[in-house]
């Protein structure tokens, strides 16, 4: 059965996911921003390692009530835009309808569950290096595995159905049965990596090489694997070294914090180390390291210094 898709926010991640669904053949319709007018015109342009491709028919939009209702949502934006959720996903869904929040961070699935009761939720992580580099263009420089998990039981089957989709499309996609353990597993990475790029002004291969800053990266990691435990996912702390030799052979890399800091955006702090910071603590577990790493991102993102 084929499904119809809509892809909220068509940047580096939305805009790969959604152009690779797109090109295989599903029915796509992408939520745009700044770049409507150009993606409408001249279609969207993806640079891939795996093969690139112009998809030169988009179905784009500016405005979600302008858009069909769709069978899933993959949201693909920042987490600081969740607010806006509330009024794009009513238009968007039918009784069936399943969002899936594409972001990184913990808790956003039980907010957008509490704003919106009645709409059928599963999370999901990406381990992808993709960026946009101009309007209605994307550059995937590495990787691009896909894990989908529900927040909402009910909709596992379906969820599976949008995995085989993506693996269709050419995304490696994995079903996880355990959101909680899916979301701490990626910040797991997330913490040390995004925070430090922007603390030290340095990329991933720079931290992950250096002699000082590696046993920091290290630490980090473990602290999260500690915290994810108290809060009831259990992830071996070999982990840390798969992670670890994983980066080593990326190629340096900006995660997207160090991006939005560059660029003068807010960042997401509450979502990546408020939320988790303050979860483990209700489970009794402190997360020194990573709330100093939390009080300087505050205090750099307040001066931009």
């Amino acid at each position: 059965m084929k499904r119809r898709y809509a892809i909220v926010g068509v940047g580096g991640i939305g805009g790969y996911y959604g152009g690779r669904l797109a090109q295989s053949g599903q029915e796509v319709h992408f939520l745009c921003r700044s770049d409507y007018q150009y993606i409408k015109n001249h279609g969207l342009k993806v640079e891939s390692v795996k093969g690139d491709f112009h998809l030169t028919q988009v179905n784009a939009y500016n405005d979600a009530k302008q858009m069909p209702p769709c069978d899933v949502i993959l949201v693909c934006t920042k987490t600081l835009s969740n607010h806006q959720l509330k009024e794009i996903l009513p238009s968007l869904v039918h009784q069936d309808s399943l969002v899936i929040l594409v972001q990184n961070g913990l808790g956003m699935e039980q907010t957008l569950a509490q704003a919106l009761p009645d709409i059928k939720i599963a999370g999901a992580t990406a381990f992808i290096c993709s960026f946009k580099v101009g309007q209605g263009h994307i550059r995937h420089a590495e990787y691009g595995e896909l894990s989908l998990s529900p927040y909402h039981a009910c909709v596992a089957d379906s969820l599976k159905q949008v995995a085989l989709d993506l693996q269709q499309a050419g995304i490696p996609t994995q079903y996880v049965d355990d959101l909680n353990y899916l979301r701490w597993k990626k910040l797991v990475w997330n913490i040390p990596y995004n925070g430090l790029t922007v603390l030290m002004n340095a990329s991933t291969d720079k931290l992950t090489f250096d002699a000082d800053s590696r046993p920091l990266l290290q630490d980090l990691m473990r602290e999260v694997i500690e915290a994810a435990a108290a809060c009831g996912a259990t992830i071996p702390f070999d982990f840390i070294d798969k992670m670890i030799a994983s980066t080593e052979k990326m190629t340096p890399y900006s995660p997207s914090m160090k991006l939005d800091y560059e660029a003068s955006r807010p960042m997401e702090i509450d979502t990546m180390y408020t939320c988790p910071i303050l979860t483990a603590r209700a489970a009794g577990y402190e997360m020194k390291k990573t709330a100093v790493l939390e009080q300087q991102l505050r205090f750099k993102e307040k001066y931009r210094l």
